[in-house]
């Protein structure tokens, strides 16, 4: 089980990966693919909201043991994405965002190799993105309320993980232009 949750790194060991981080409706998705688009490259989907879609459309609510399932799609997702990179990889969320809405939704609950690989595995950089942004109702989305807080526990996480990271904020713009300009640092 182990192995599932671990990332490859010898499959394109030069390639910077970056990851988008923070709470729901804050723009990740649309960063993410414009990069991608951008740089040239490939970027990894959220495999939760995949996986939430297809619950929804069979009438079904994600559960805690919904977690590990989504957290090795996730990796398996990244994994196999790696493989396709040019020169960086962009990530629309990893375990360490799994670890904080499994604790979120299910009263502190995350399992623990979801808890382990989140702070074992490793990106270059995380953009956390900020709650400047409208909130969007898409179905499966459900916390407008309560935002800051939710993005206060995104940034302790990486405050005590002690991962790299950037506050991303403002309009997509504004946004695109920080990212841009941390991915040209990194590839230098």
């Amino acid at each position: 089980m182990e192995e599932k949750l671990k990332q490859v790194t010898n499959s394109n060991p030069n390639c910077i990966k970056v990851v988008f981080y923070g709470p729901e409706s804050t723009g990740k998705s649309s960063l993410a693919k414009e990069l991608a688009s951008c740089y040239d490259t490939v970027y990894v989907e959220e495999f939760s909201r995949i996986y939430a879609e297809a619950n929804a459309q069979n009438n079904l609510q994600l559960t805690k043991e919904d977690v590990l399932p989504i957290a090795i799609g996730q990796i398996a997702t990244e994994n196999k994405q790696l493989k396709n990179a040019n020169k960086i990889l962009i990530c629309d969320t990893d375990l360490l965002e799994t670890k904080v809405y499994s604790e979120h939704y299910y009263d502190g609950f995350c399992p623990a190799l979801v808890k382990k690989y989140a702070h074992e595995n490793t990106y270059d950089l995380y953009f956390l993105t900020y709650i400047d942004t409208v909130w969007e109702d898409d179905g499966i989305r459900d916390q407008p309320n309560n935002r800051q807080q939710l993005f206060d526990r995104f940034e302790k996480e990486l405050i005590d993980s002690k991962k790299p990271y950037i506050l991303v904020k403002g309009n997509f713009e504004e946004r695109l232009d920080t990212c841009k300009t941390q991915i040209e640092n990194l590839l230098k």
